[in-house]
């Protein structure tokens, strides 16, 4: 075509030269204008075609190629494939034009990859499975892969090459690959090691001091772990790390339907003393324990007469004491707590006494994972507590306060 108009402009008068100059720029015009317009047909009319059948479906496949642009990337093909064929009009120029238009459209095609391959991610993830075993870390590794097998396809097809004489030097470049891509290495091991041991999902509750990670896991990566904490900071955790550094992960408490109470009330022990029977008259008040202390009292009279036990003083024999009958108090009331889990451990046991006391530790479990209202019901179980323990004359121990202080100063005054 190019000759043709040459010779025309020649015969209208043109020199040979300038005819050949403007047969060219002509033809590369014609060119140009033809891959614009095959373009724009290819998103003004298909895109629309395509996108209009996707909205007339209900698979979710469909959409997730839509939202990740793949038929418009797909489109960029159509000026590149205009070119490669037309590049036959350009005479010598047609070797370089069509090595070009292929470099172009592996490069299209790597995009176009790309975005397939988030599309099934997208779709991967709509499934329950996704959060136990996640893919976006092998769909990072292939991406790699491929893009370094289209890179050296790529060069080779600009060098008019076999892309195999470049891949039989590439073993001499494996130990520069090798540090590299040591990150990428060691995050492939570690993805596929936390894959299979089950050691994280998305949505577990992690706790991983030495990066400051206590929050939920939102997104698992080929390199990274994504962590966002309580406080709504994200922190980005390498993978590799969480193989070689410990971590703590709270997904037994979710799956095991109780998250547990730990906490230890500090008895004063001079406030500790044996029962009398007017004490006890009082204690079998309490409707929780009244048929306990009732028990208790004939099992205690029985064992002291059975043993001709001087009773005229309370430390002969056996008899029970303000702190047991607390603690007896304490296990009643969380048994009958219908926020305690009574399937789970459940202990109300003595601690080591020490500087503040004796501890009696509550070891129990809510049924109530919710972070919010567990803190309530631990907080309603303990302000109970708080409030029980002078009936049964027994003290909290507490370090002197300034009012301790100013009080005692004053009485010696």
């Amino acid at each position: 075509m190019t000759g043709i108009f040459r010779d025309w402009l020649i015969q209208q008068g043109m020199t040979d030269g300038a005819a050949t100059n403007v047969g060219w720029l002509a033809t590369g015009l014609a060119v140009f204008i033809l891959a614009l317009a095959s373009n724009y047909i290819a998103r003004r009319f298909l895109l629309t075609g395509i996108s209009y059948f996707v909205k007339k479906t209900r698979t979710e496949w469909d959409d997730a190629l839509m939202k990740r642009k793949v038929f418009t990337r797909l489109s960029h093909l159509a000026p590149a494939l205009v070119i490669y064929f037309t590049a036959d009009l350009f005479g010598p120029l047609q070797g370089i034009l069509q090595r070009l238009s292929m470099v172009y459209m592996i490069i299209v095609g790597l995009i176009v990859f790309d975005s397939f391959v988030n599309a099934i991610v997208d779709i991967y993830n709509t499934y329950p499975i996704a959060r136990q075993k996640p893919i976006k870390g092998y769909a990072q590794v292939v991406k790699i892969v491929l893009s370094i097998f289209i890179v050296i396809v790529a060069v080779a097809v600009l060098m008019n090459r076999s892309p195999w004489m470049l891949l039989s030097g590439f073993g001499a470049m494996t130990a520069v690959l090798l540090l590299v891509f040591k990150d990428t290495i060691l995050g492939l091991v570690a993805s596929i090691q936390l894959s299979m041991n089950d050691m994280v999902q998305i949505g577990d509750w992690i706790e991983m001091p030495k990066f400051g990670a206590d929050g939920d896991v939102i997104d698992v990566t080929l390199h990274t772990v994504k962590v966002q904490n309580w406080d709504k900071t994200i922190v980005t955790i390498p993978s590799y790390s969480m193989i070689s550094d410990s971590f703590k992960n709270w997904r037994g408490m979710s799956e095991s339907g109780g998250r547990r109470i730990k906490r230890a009330l500090d008895i004063d022990l001079t406030s500790v003393k044996f029962c009398t029977a007017e004490i006890l008259d009082r204690y079998e008040k309490f409707q929780l324990i009244a048929d306990y202390i009732k028990t208790r009292r004939e099992e205690i009279t029985l064992y002291n007469v059975e043993h001709q036990i001087d009773t005229s003083e309370l430390v002969n024999g056996r008899n029970m004491t303000n702190l047991g009958t607390f603690r007896a108090y304490a296990s009643a009331y969380l048994r009958n707590h219908p926020k305690v889990h009574q399937g789970m451990t459940f202990l109300i046991r003595y601690l080591t006494p020490g500087d503040h006391g004796q501890p009696l530790e509550i070891y129990v479990f809510s049924n109530d994972q919710d972070w919010a209202r567990y803190e309530g019901i631990q907080a309603d179980i303990f302000d109970h507590l708080f409030a029980v323990v002078p009936l049964f004359d027994l003290r909290l121990f507490q370090s002197p306060s300034g009012n301790d202080v100013r009080a005692l100063v004053g009485k010696r005054e």
